[in-house]
């Protein structure tokens, strides 16, 4: 009988491990025990940190999770601040505007600050933590540059009174055109000497980064007053001036301008251009070529009729598109289906991460809905993605493993009254689950026969009676019982 037992749980034991790619008491360690006695899911190394920049001691445990900064982020002043006056809840977290506080260090400053008195002004502006500080910085700045060089200006003293000072987008367009006259006179100075020395070039660089990063903002500027092929051109003409900065992500920009347009020929152009194998893909990417596909179909889709007669090709490659943009980012369906509700997206985003699903859908669940249907077909096929997805949930189908450290970096990034959304966790089948309660049975009783073999004889004939006497009752009724104890 024990040799029997054992032949099965080895057979059950080389099953699992052929089926689901690990042994099955490591499976049920690791998903079941673990937690229970506080272990972590992952033991990061000690040196781990976000590649963002430097971080407080607290994080420095962390996994490794690379931030980015958010193609779409909003006005600080304009935006975000105004929000916080008509609902008295601060939008952003301290960690998120730290990191903006690094960017700003790393753009527009570089070594040769201290050679123009206004710069060496913003260089301290960028690294205070009050606002006002910052702005009384700016104005200060100003007032140098003016006196030292009347005809020339600074740009990134512009640059922060637009993202902070002004309370409207109008507003944040008048600086933003101040500091685009400042920058280009500066960008062609440095152009002619960049040459000279390394301090020149590294001047250059900073230059290069105030003039695409005003440029960018000033698009953005006419994409949210409503002059949108305005903003489309602004988007292409920096995109071909400078090819090189695609790391910035504008072409993220321009597709959302795009499909507000409804120039959908045009998105599949740049999605041809962007939806590479070799280049980073992002939720943007992903849910905006799902879209694209679902557009062909989704008006006439029924899942009643597609039940029936099957899929066709064009709504297959519509499911696939929508099945490989889950895969990426399992979280944005449920702010599309409005399942969740939205927040301000943050300043940085985390690839793959619940913050890259608040910045996308913030921006795009319009365009889902003026679709007819895209919305309907995302609801119908959006779960269907976790069934392909190999078990355990350390394997990716179509892109790398999902992180297991994006939850507690978006909850740094993310503020503290919206719900961060977790990795849709999957079931083990109910047969694990028996099997391993069989198990665990089974090793008990083999235990407690190995500690106290005469209690567990006199046990095992008390069943062995009670089953008889049972059986009896079951056949004979309460005769056949009396009669199987008088024998």
């Amino acid at each position: 009988m024990c040799m029997l037992e054992g032949c099965h749980l080895r057979t059950f034991l080389w099953w699992h491990f052929r089926k689901y790619g690990t042994s099955f008491i490591e499976q049920v360690s690791v998903s079941h025990l673990r937690p229970l006695i506080g272990g972590a899911e992952n033991s990061p190394p000690a040196s781990a940190s976000f590649s963002a920049g430097e971080n407080e001691t607290s994080r420095q445990n962390m996994p490794e999770c690379k931030v980015w900064r958010n193609p779409l982020n909003l006005f600080r002043g304009a935006e975000y601040s105004r929000y916080m006056w008509v609902t008295g809840k601060e939008p952003l977290t301290y960690y998120d505007m730290n990191l903006s506080a690094q960017d700003h260090q790393n753009f527009f400053t570089c070594d040769t600050d201290a050679l123009r008195p206004s710069d060496t002004v913003m260089q301290k502006a960028w690294r205070e933590r009050n606002p006002q500080a910052r702005i009384k910085a700016a104005y200060q700045a100003l007032e140098i540059i003016s006196g030292f060089f009347p005809y020339y200006s600074c740009a990134t003293a512009y640059v922060l009174l637009a993202e902070e000072e002004a309370t409207t987008i109008v507003d944040a367009e008048k600086y933003f055109k101040q500091a685009l006259k400042a920058g280009e006179m500066i960008y062609r100075k440095s152009q002619n000497c960049h040459s000279q020395s390394p301090q020149h070039e590294a001047q250059l660089r900073r230059d290069t980064n105030v003039l695409v990063y005003v440029k960018r903002r000033l698009a953005m500027c006419a994409r949210k007053l409503g002059r949108i092929r305005e903003a489309v051109k602004m988007m292409r003409d920096l995109m071909k001036e400078f090819p090189l900065l695609s790391m910035l992500n504008i072409h993220e920009n321009l597709l959302e301008a795009l499909l507000e347009l409804q120039a959908y020929a045009d998105v599949q152009a740049v999605l041809a251009k962007y939806d590479d194998i070799s280049l980073p893909k992002s939720a943007a990417i992903c849910y905006t070529a799902a879209l694209l596909k679902a557009r062909a179909v989704s008006e006439r889709f029924s899942p009643e009729t597609a039940s029936k007669r099957g899929l066709s090709t064009a709504e297959i490659n519509a499911v696939e598109a929508i099945h490989r943009a889950v895969e990426f980012n399992p979280h944005v369906p449920k702010y599309l289906l409005e399942m969740k509700s939205l927040v301000l997206p943050p300043e940085h985003i985390l690839k793959r991460g619940d913050s890259e699903a608040v910045a996308y859908a913030f921006f795009h669940l319009q365009h889902w809905k003026r679709i007819e249907g895209a919305l309907n077909l995302l609801h119908c096929t959006w779960e269907g993605t976790f069934r392909m997805i190999p078990y355990p949930l350390e394997k990716g189908h179509l892109f790398y493993p999902y992180p297991s450290c994006t939850e507690t970096a978006d909850r740094e990034l993310l503020p503290t009254f919206h719900e961060v959304s977790v990795y849709p966790q999957k079931e083990l089948p109910f047969f694990i689950h028996f099997t391993a309660g069989l198990c665990s049975f089974s090793a008990m009783l083999a235990l407690l026969t190995h500690q106290f073999p005469e209690l567990m004889v006199i046990f095992a004939k008390a069943v062995s009676i009670i089953s008889v006497l049972g059986l009896a009752e079951v056949t004979w009724g309460p005769w056949g019982v009396l009669r199987s104890m008088v024998q």
